[in-house]
């Protein structure tokens, strides 16, 4: 019977795909497709797209909504030995709706940081769901080790690694004032789009503090396996790290 079972159709590479009956140049509407993950070279039936292209169109909506919606698998943050928080937010539809919850901590979680977590460090590394929790359980076990490795290599000191659950970027103000690090980064789910639901973003920032600015912060976006990879993205977050420690300053302070 498994035969009979229509196979997910937001599975199927249609990056080879060009849906246009008899395009003029096919060759170059590979290498268009090839080039891009945007829906171009789809074909039209009458006024309408094509029934797959639809249904493709559907089905990546769908996954973007799971994405914001689901949660991150916890044996992944255990595993690598985050200690896990949680912001003021009670659930994910007040995580939605309440961004500001999301950016804050009860006096509780905060002193719960300053007991159990190594204070005045150089580098304090933090992990939150944000808008996409399968960013995290699928990117964070290849990149978390290579930051750490990396960071230890140039001789600075690491904080003990937090989790957070639902959480907003602003969190990590709140925790480098807590524990006084020189550098604090953030792996966060990004806002999904259509491409994928799996996107994670590094925010990092020099003394970073709930009185700067959002300018402040130092982003690379766009981690997952089929954007920048994140091994690759580890290695460019640890020269950024070197980069802040011996400028003292990031964000649009700091001219790469």
């Amino acid at each position: 019977m498994e035969q009979d079972i229509l196979r997910d159709i937001s599975t199927i590479d249609l990056s080879n795909k060009v849906s246009v009956d008899n395009p003029v140049d096919y060759k170059g509407c590979m290498v268009l497709k090839k080039s891009t993950s945007a829906r171009i070279c789809t074909g039209r039936a009458g006024t309408r797209c094509k029934t797959i292209d639809y249904l493709r169109f559907r089905a990546d909506h769908a996954v973007a909504q799971d994405a914001v919606w689901s949660y991150v698998d916890e044996k992944v943050v255990d595993d690598l030995g985050f200690v896990k928080v949680q912001t003021l937010v009670k659930d994910k539809e007040e995580y939605i709706t309440r961004p500001d919850l999301g950016r804050c901590f009860s006096d509780k979680v905060i002193n719960n940081i300053k007991q159990n977590c190594v204070n005045d460090i150089d580098v304090q590394i933090i992990a939150g769901d944000g808008l996409s929790s399968p960013a995290i359980t699928s990117n964070l076990k290849e990149i978390y080790p290579m930051i750490v490795e990396g960071t230890k290599a140039k001789g600075y000191s690491i904080g003990t690694p937090i989790f957070i659950k639902y959480a907003r970027v602003a969190t990590m103000d709140k925790i480098s004032e807590a524990i006084n690090a020189k550098v604090t980064l953030i792996l966060i789910g990004e806002r999904p789009g259509l491409a994928t639901g799996e996107s994670m973003s590094c925010y990092i920032a020099y003394e970073a503090s709930s009185k700067k600015p959002e300018s402040q912060r130092t982003v690379i976006s766009n981690i997952h396996k089929n954007g920048m990879p994140p091994v690759e993205a580890g290695a460019q977050i640890v020269h950024l790290i070197e980069i802040l420690m011996k400028e003292k300053k990031s964000g649009i302070d700091l001219k790469l």
